[in-house]
């Protein structure tokens, strides 16, 4: 089974995760905010869901994801499924 789109609520608004060609990216709105490949290494795909991850949560005083470690794991996970990582 493949997942092409899931839609998760951020603080300004929708946050969709769609499936490509080589991996997925993730739009806010209008606004392509990340793109993963398949073949990114596993830090490369957690930079850009902490990336992600400030869309969705918000961020603190210093610009950082407002989440912890493992609310941005569970993003990641999310976009890995839609990306088929």
């Amino acid at each position: 089974m493949n997942i092409k789109t899931i839609v998760i609520a951020g603080q300004r608004g929708d946050i969709e995760i769609t499936r490509n060609d080589d991996g997925a990216y993730v739009m806010e709105g209008e606004v392509c905010i990340a793109a993963f490949k398949r073949d990114d290494d596993r830090d490369a795909r957690y930079a850009k869901a902490a990336e992600v991850a400030k869309a969705v949560y918000g961020t603190d005083r210093r610009g950082r994801a407002a989440a912890t470690n493992s609310m941005i794991h569970d993003v990641l996970y999310e976009i890995e499924r839609v990306a088929g990582c």
